[in-house]
């Protein structure tokens, strides 16, 4: 097939994204089928928009994928969605990410939407988005979803004990605790991972493999979006640390590198 046009350079991307990889596993059944149908020429807004059939926003609005043009001009893009039920969406890998976290978890993305449009109603777009928009944007963009109920390793994560988290208590990992991706920026990064990647990690007191992770998710946050403030919600979590997510770090030496498994802050996230 000839390629030409836009959409040309993501077609190649996608074409190249290996959807076997931990990361991107969770979103292969959806991304796997767009990749197909980019490269039988199809357009990206309309694959979404079929894969979304039956999704909506929190206003209850279809969720649509459309041109980033249909944005108009001087519209905040959360409020455009939270307004319409469409996603202006460009021929990138970021956007394109974007709407696969929304076919993946539709009930958290339309907390997220609803929480933002809120507080940009509430107080307009400024310079500083505040507090809960803060948080609510670093989640959106590069959260990961930390899942396990055993105590010693969610406080070795709280704590920058990479250390137990990582070497001590390595063989916990997938059976008693794991890490779903879920930021779409962070996803972007992904394509072409390295080792100071680091994400904001949200803390969820379930086991692996809970049943029903976007709706429990989406819970956890509406509970806590009172106290949503910044960076300071989530523990910061070097993913290429994981066990399974890079060859190097099965050498413990590997979390020997201070710039990037770095030691603690002075007090634990406000709420995970």
């Amino acid at each position: 097939m000839s390629l030409a046009g836009p959409a040309a350079p993501l077609v190649v991307e996608v074409a190249a994204i290996d959807w076997s990889t931990p990361w991107f596993r969770p979103f292969a059944r959806h991304g796997e089928r767009l990749a197909r149908a980019l490269r039988a020429g199809a357009d990206l807004r309309e694959v979404l928009t079929d894969l979304a059939t039956g999704l909506h926003n929190a206003a209850g609005h279809p969720l649509r994928f459309v041109p980033q043009s249909d944005l108009p001009p001087d519209t905040a893009y959360e409020s455009h969605i939270f307004a319409t039920g469409t996603v202006p969406t460009r021929d990138n890998l970021h956007d394109l990410f974007n709407a696969l976290v929304w076919l993946a978890f539709p009930a958290t993305k339309r907390l997220l939407n609803r929480l933002q449009a809120g507080a940009i109603s509430r107080d307009g777009v400024t310079p500083t988005r505040g507090g809960l928009r803060d948080a609510a944007t670093l989640f959106d963009e590069n959260a990961v979803l930390f899942l396990g109920t055993d105590a010693t390793q969610r406080d070795a994560l709280r704590g920058f004990d990479w250390q137990t988290l990582f070497v001590a208590r390595r063989a916990a990992w997938h059976g008693d605790c794991a890490v779903v991706p879920f930021g779409h920026a962070l996803l972007e990064k992904l394509v072409n991972p390295y080792k100071s990647v680091t994400a904001h990690a949200w803390l969820l007191d379930l086991p692996p493999g809970t049943p029903g992770l976007d709706v429990r998710l989406a819970d956890s946050l509406s509970a806590a979006a009172g106290t949503l403030r910044g960076g300071r919600s989530f523990a910061p979590l070097p993913v290429m640390g994981i066990p399974g997510w890079c060859d190097d770090n099965r050498d413990p030496a590997y979390y020997a590198d201070t710039a990037i498994f770095r030691p603690g802050r002075t007090r634990a996230p406000d709420r995970c």
